[in-house]
């Protein structure tokens, strides 16, 4: 039995446009469909998620799916909202980034089952690397007028007079490499459905005038917004670059943070797409969160249900547990629980300085450790002022004038974290 996923996106959010007829086709019985995407990183970013949502809510809904990796488009560059040409990609890198890629959308596509809706992965170089020059532009190339290619948003653009790269020849070509894809996916596997970004409706479309006009046959294109960010800063990106989901690029704990400092605007957005919850439930979680925005249970809901599928249970665990040493009471058994990633994602940007492992071997005192050794305070004279007071911790503990930090008190024997007040920190590294 199929579902009726158009329906399923639309109250998410997640439908832009679709060609007419699509979601009685879609009603009819299992179909199949793909979604390309881009293997220029051995890993997807948070960018690629709502289109790899978009084929899990199509196999949920009893549908087939199909994911597309852009060997041979990789090697191009899309046009489509770039201004500028992508690098060039060899096929060993590329065959390695595909790998480490269908390992990360089998979180969220079953590949293996015997059902007959199991997800397949494609790789467009394998049918694209063996054509010739002159045989593509015999066979695809004379079936789409010049006049039509012009007419797409995302050729207009880069021809504009804003645009002052131009557009290279091996991109204005990208839509009928594109477009044959559809064309290949269509007669090879009857798929006769491509979804993608808003911004892909005119590459989309060129494979369906190819289907209608090469083989006879009715292809069908649907698309979902571009997410963007209530504040008009770019979705997906920090100060440090992409949201990447392997955790070796941006850490379970980067990764948990980012989805838990939205705004409330976007939380309510971004729940309903980028999680599987129901309606009733997401219903529920934004009228419990309207009444208490302060706890912010729209944003911590967000971010446990996608770091868990990204990631995993202990993954979160080990987050919320590294999230609550900055903003909340510790100790210095949840520190020395820490990975040293996880310590150095907490505590970047915070003031640090290095001691050598001697001078921890024979005990470094709290004054020296405060001041003339690391710079945290100005003086000695303050480092006593501020001991004095009770306001110094090492390792989230309290301590006074005559503590010693020793080699037991090291975090991945490497570091020690002081503290003044609640939010002044220091990382102190201990070097070999």
């Amino acid at each position: 039995m199929t579902l009726n996923f158009v329906k399923e996106l639309e109250w998410r959010g997640m439908l832009h446009d679709a060609m007419p007829g699509t979601e009685e086709y879609l009603m009819d019985g299992m179909q199949s469909a793909y979604v390309g995407i881009d293997p220029t990183a051995d890993s997807l970013h948070i960018g690629h998620l709502v289109g790899v949502m978009m084929l899990r809510h199509f196999q949920l809904a009893g549908h087939k799916p199909y994911a597309l990796i852009g060997g041979a488009t990789g090697m191009i560059g899309d046009p489509s909202g770039k201004s500028a040409e992508r690098n060039l990609l060899d096929e060993q890198t590329l065959r390695y980034n595909q790998e480490a890629l269908k390992e990360q959308l089998s979180r969220f596509l079953d590949f293996k089952s015997d059902a007959s809706n199991a997800a397949v992965l494609v790789n467009n170089y394998d049918w694209m690397k063996d054509f010739s020059f002159l045989a593509f532009i015999r066979d695809v190339g004379k079936h789409i007028t010049v006049n039509y290619m012009m007419s797409k948003d995302s050729v207009k653009k880069r021809l504009s007079a804003e645009a002052k790269e131009g557009m290279s020849f091996t991109e204005f070509t990208y839509q009928l490499v594109q477009g044959y894809d559809f064309l290949h996916l269509f007669r090879t596997y009857n798929c006769t459905l491509q979804m993608g970004g808003s911004d892909q409706w005119g590459n989309i479309t060129t494979g369906t005038e190819l289907i209608r006009r090469i083989a006879g046959g009715k292809g069908y294109a649907l698309t979902c917004p571009l997410i963007t960010k209530a504040d008009g800063t770019k979705f997906g990106k920090t100060e440090s670059g992409n949201v990447w989901l392997d955790a070796n690029r941006t850490s379970p704990y980067k990764f948990y943070q980012y989805w838990l400092n939205t705004s409330d605007a976007d939380a309510e957005k971004y729940i309903k797409i980028f999680t599987f919850l129901t309606k009733d439930e997401i219903e529920k979680l934004i009228s419990e969160h309207n009444e208490a925005p302060h706890i912010r249970l729209l944003q911590k809901t967000l971010a446990e249900e996608i770091t868990i599928m990204v990631h995993s249970q202990e993954d979160l665990d080990n987050a919320v547990k590294a999230s609550g040493i900055l903003f909340g009471k510790s100790t210095s058994e949840d520190l020395k629980g820490l990975n040293e990633k996880t310590f150095l994602d907490i505590f970047e940007g915070v003031p640090q300085a290095e001691v050598s492992m001697d001078s921890i071997h024979d005990g470094l005192d709290m004054i020296a450790a405060l001041s003339a050794q690391t710079g945290f305070l100005n003086s000695n004279g303050e480092a006593r002022r501020e001991l004095k007071q009770n306001s110094i911790s090492v390792n989230k503990e309290k301590v006074k004038e005559g503590f010693v930090i020793t080699k037991n008190d090291l975090i991945n024997n490497k570091f020690v974290l002081l503290q003044r007040g609640k939010k002044n920190y220091f990382v102190i590294t201990v070097k070999n």
